[in-house]
This record gives C-alpha cells, sequence and structure tokens, in this order.
C-alpha cells in the first residue's frame, strides 16, 4: 500500500477553483452555448421533420439529405469547417469581426443538434394514429392547421423524453469547442491546469459541475414528464374530439 502514499492530490485546490470567477464564466459559457443551440435546433428541427413526412419529394429530399449530412459528420469536423473554412471562403473584414467563435459555436451545435431533433419530431409524428390527419382534413383545415393543432401537441409527450437527453448530450459536447478556442469549463480547466501543474484537481471541478448541471435538467426533465404523464390520465378526451367539438359548434378553425 506504500504507492497511496505517492499519490498527489490537493484537495484544497478543488476547493479554491470550484468557484473561481474564471471557472464560473466558462460555466456560464457552457450554458449559452447549450441553450442557444438548443432552442436553434428545436426550431429548425421541427421545420425538417415537417419536411421530412412530407409526400412531396421536393421537400421531403432536401431535408432527408441535410439530416444525412449533419448525422454523418463528425460534430469536431464541422466546427473547424465553419470556424476556419468560413473565414478562408469569405475573405471580407465584416463577416471575420462579427464571426466570433462563440457565435460559430452556437451556429455549428444548433445546425447538428437540427438532424437529431429533426428524426425525434418525426418519430413523435409518425407516433399519432394517421386517421386524425384524413379526419382534420375532412373537417376542414389545412394540412399546417392538423400539424400545429392536433398532430404535434399529441407528439409533444412522445418528443418531451429524447429531446431532455439531447440537450444533456449536447451540454457536454460543448466540451469539443475548445477545438476552436472557446473557453467553455473544460477548456478553461485544461488551461488553469496547464498553468499550475494539478491536472487532476481542475478535470475534478469540471466533473463537478458537469454532474451538477446534467442532475439539474435531469430533475427538470423527470418532472415535466411526471406532471405531462398526470395531465394526460386526468383529460380524458383527445386533442382531436376538441377540434372536433369546435367544428361541431360552428366556430372557425384557424
Amino acid at each position: 500500500m506504500d504507492w497511496l502514499l505517492a499519490i498527489r492530490y490537493d484537495i484544497d485546490t478543488v476547493g479554491d477553483f470550484l468557484f473561481n470567477p474564471i471557472i464560473l464564466r466558462a460555466l456560464l459559457q457552457t450554458l449559452y452555448i447549450a441553450l442557444l443551440a438548443m432552442v436553434l435546433g428545436v426550431g429548425l428541427g421541427v421545420v425538417l421533420a415537417v419536411m421530412r413526412v412530407s409526400r412531396n419529394p421536393f421537400v421531403s429530399v432536401p431535408a432527408g439529405v441535410y439530416i444525412w449530412f449533419w448525422r454523418a459528420t463528425p460534430v469536431i469536423l464541422q466546427l473547424l469547417a465553419l470556424w476556419f473554412g468560413l473565414r478562408q471562403l469569405i475573405d471580407e473584414d465584416i463577416f471575420r469581426d462579427n464571426w466570433t467563435r462563440f457565435r460559430a459555436a452556437v451556429v455549428t451545435f444548433g445546425l447538428n443538434e437540427a438532424a437529431y431533433m429533426a428524426e425525434i419530431v418525426r418519430g413523435g409524428i409518425q407516433s399519432v394514429e394517421s386517421g386524425q390527419m384524413d379526419a382534420a382534413k375532412s373537417l376542414g383545415m389545412t394540412n399546417l392547421q392538423a400539424l400545429r393543432r392536433i398532430i404535434l401537441p399529441q407528439a409533444f409527450r412522445v418528443i418531451i423524453p429524447p429531446t431532455g437527453n439531447e440537450f444533456i448530450a449536447l451540454l457536454k459536447n460543448t466540451s469539443v469547442a475548445f477545438a476552436i478556442g472557446v473557453v467553455e469549463l473544460l477548456n478553461a480547466a485544461k488551461i488553469q491546469a496547464a498553468r499550475n501543474f494539478q491536472v487532476m484537481e481542475l478535470y475534478t471541478v469540471a466533473a463537478i459541475w458537469y454532474l451538477v448541471l446534467v442532475s439539474i435538467f435531469s430533475l427538470g426533465q423527470a418532472e415535466l414528464e411526471r406532471v405531462m404523464a398526470v395531465s394526460e390520465r386526468e383529460r380524458p378526451e383527445t386533442l382531436f374530439s376538441r377540434a372536433l367539438a369546435i367544428v361541431s359548434s360552428g366556430r372557425r378553425v384557424v
């Protein structure tokens, strides 16, 4: 057991850096990138999912190609291409001044996430009975009205769990933004470790904060799923039956 005496681990360093302003700024940077990228990914993913389920090949094929490309290439390659590659292709000062590392990371992660969200949303849409779309059309709804009022609200409960998992994965994947020089949580820990040579201690700090963030969002996701499950049990009528009641009462469906 003599080897245990040779272990050099300074727990005080962990305490000193856990709330260090440099680490906390990097933590906020990680959160900003993940949240903004997720908003972009969800918004674009819904559009792509609707395109994918379209019977028009001029709509569904481009969406399929987009999803194929962004899922088939490594995210670190996408980061490098959108940061270094675009700066080479667009040799304009106004672009270089505004295309920051932070924006490149948000856009890259958002576009990448959109491909995965598109498949999640598509699965949710296809989990709804196909007859509901036909019935909605028979009531005078357009395709977009049926999607917005009937299909997507019912698909939402199927979409929530994998979306929460995707966000947690995205939160951790922001660590690869170090490749373009973004000082996120892991990169900040690496920089500090290079200065004081206390590598394990600084990586412990990063691990603690990742565990805290993931635990918070995991609990939030679990609570949201619980609330949705309770609300589904307490509401025997379907959204489609509500739409049918609206139409039957003579009110206009918008």
